[in-house]
């Protein structure tokens, strides 16, 4: 069963350098009280695994522009120009990385998976330090899973076993990354007694989730 906590216990377990993982595109389906703590708390020099750095004042992109981020693992940061100018200064070390191969390389890390082979970026700079490999006359690049420390996750519902789910465009990197992290935390629209979730929605289960944060 997942434990309920307040905003307050979750910010407790997080420190400096950790690694989060933050569901959501351009801060649709982010937990936005969880981000707001943690900007309140100002931890330092966290590794971010987002699909966007988001807006200076949405999402993820508010720990950018808060300076606790040391290093992005994201697609893009173009709607933050505050990422963009801490990246050009040298303050902020980007890992960009095609959406797809992103996500793909989260879903293996929650799933126990070394990692996995695509033809996305050979021949291009995502290719630099990365093993090419030759597979039947074609070229595939090794893609290495992804896990973080922390999770931070939007769902609609969840029952009291932590079973989740979505609704609408929170079903981007929630899913995935709820899976791929040592403690996730959600945060719900509602939570619910077990059983009243019906079966054929949940697209989380229980095992993946530790706290359930009331806003």
């Amino acid at each position: 069963m997942a434990k309920i906590i307040s905003v307050k216990e979750a910010m407790e377990m997080i420190h400096d350098e950790m690694s989060i993982m933050i569901g959501g595109f351009l801060a649709v389906g982010t937990p936005e009280i969880l981000v707001d703590a943690l900007v309140e708390k100002n931890t330092k020099n966290h590794t971010l695994i987002a699909i966007s750095t988001a807006y200076p004042n949405k999402g993820s992109g508010k720990l950018v522009v808060n300076k606790q981020v040391k290093k992005a693992i994201v697609s893009h940061i173009g709607t933050n120009p505050e990422a963009g100018k801490q990246y050009i200064n040298g303050e902020l070390e980007i890992e960009f990385v095609p959406q797809g191969t992103l996500v793909e390389r989260i879903r293996c890390g929650g799933f126990g998976m070394g990692g996995f082979l695509t033809p996305t970026g050979v021949g291009t700079e995502i290719e630099e330090g990365k093993q090419r490999m030759t597979i039947d006359g074609k070229d595939y690049l090794l893609e290495k899973h992804l896990r973080a420390d922390i999770a931070f996750i939007r769902a609609h519902k969840a029952d009291k076993n932590g079973n989740l789910t979505y609704r609408k465009a929170a079903r981007n990197s929630n899913i995935v990354m709820a899976t791929a992290a040592d403690i996730t935390f959600v945060v719900a629209d509602e939570i619910v007694e077990v059983g009243e979730l019906d079966q054929d929605e949940i697209m989380t289960p229980g095992i993946f989730v530790n706290y359930l944060v009331q806003g």
